[in-house]
């Protein structure tokens, strides 16, 4: 293995905090705005999230901010709660080991820009030699192209590389698809799956992986 790809929410960080922090905002404007309760409001919002899932458009809080006419900016929340993105604690010493060990890293993402705002805020960019965001290549996972977008970046082929991910739907499938080790990372400790090369319950176990590999 020369390459490593890892994926962002749920693998490196989580923004759960933050969600839990704007989402009433969101129900209490958009109650006020449409006149009806808080309960229907929340309704709404979740059911659009819930119809959309795993599209274009489910990966952008953005794009259901505009939807119904809210006056918020994901960027914004980012910038001003900035400690409510929480890293992973075994991330950094895995992606330490990782950098010393000469691997390639890279992340692949269908969120959009602000997905390297995350990186930004958490200190976790420095750690990574590319970041391709669904707007580098009007595409999300598993679509192909959005994976060999970030290896041709890295000069790594799929068969010498690693995809980590959270996501059974989109990082397994779309890296098996292309030949690629496949690492699904079960943190939260969900019902065993066939499809993934390796499961993992925390990024520790990478070290065990890639050196049965070499």
């Amino acid at each position: 293995m020369r390459a490593v790809l890892f994926d962002i929410d749920g693998t490196l960080l989580t923004e759960q905090p933050l969600i839990l922090l704007f989402l009433p905002q969101v129900y209490d404007r958009i109650s006020k705005k449409f006149g009806i309760s808080k309960e229907e409001a929340r309704n709404q919002f979740l059911g659009e999230i819930l119809g959309r899932r795993d599209t274009y458009d489910w990966h952008d809080w953005n794009f259901f901010f505009r939807l119904f006419n809210v006056d918020l900016q994901y960027e914004e929340l980012l910038r001003k709660y900035p400690h409510k993105l929480h890293v992973y604690p075994d991330v950094v010493p895995t992606l330490e080991w990782l950098k010393e060990s000469g691997y390639r890293l890279g992340v692949v993402t269908s969120g959009p820009e602000y997905q390297r705002l995350k990186l930004e805020l958490t200190g976790l960019s420095h750690y990574f030699d590319v970041v391709i965001t669904r707007e580098d290549v009007n595409t999300i996972k598993p679509e192909p192209r959005i994976f060999l977008a970030a290896l041709e970046a890295i000069n790594a082929e799929p068969q010498e590389s690693l995809m980590v991910g959270d996501s059974l739907s989109q990082d397994v499938y779309g890296a098996k698809n292309l030949g690629m080790v496949s690492v699904w990372i079960n943190r939260a400790g969900e019902d065993g799956h066939h499809l993934p090369d390796y499961e993992i319950k925390t990024l520790h176990e990478l070290k065990k992986i890639l050196r049965w590999g070499e």
